[in-house]
């Protein structure tokens, strides 16, 4: 059985920093693709950046030259870098991970959510 776990949310004042973590355990063989997503109240869950497994990244408009997405693919663990939060920011961020066994059979699975919250 595979899991996703993040960490790092908590609250913080605009301008400041945290850091993600999403941990990825259990039966894997291989990842290709993570990502960081988000979901505010009333709102759709959106895409805040992606990361291959050879490390080519992609970012939300919102977000560009503030985060930062990267991964340790020894560790099977990706991380969002968020510097300049704004109250915008606030929202539940999503772990999500294409993840394939022995049989190469692949599987995209989601963490449970941490969650961010940007004070003015």
């Amino acid at each position: 059985q595979v899991q996703l776990v993040e960490s790092g949310g908590g609250l913080v004042q605009s301008g400041g920093s945290l850091r993600l973590s999403c941990a990825a355990s259990g039966s894997i063989f291989s990842i290709n693709d993570m990502g960081w997503y988000r979901q505010a109240p009333g709102n759709q869950r959106e895409l805040v950046a992606g990361i291959t497994r050879g490390g080519s990244t992609n970012y939300a408009d919102s977000v560009k030259g503030r985060f930062t997405i990267s991964r340790d693919n020894a560790e099977n663990t990706a991380y969002l870098q968020m510097n300049s939060l704004k109250p915008e920011d606030t929202a539940v961020y999503y772990c999500n991970a294409l993840i394939g066994d022995e049989h190469y059979y692949f599987i995209r699975y989601w963490g449970r959510g941490t969650q961010v919250t940007v004070s003015s």
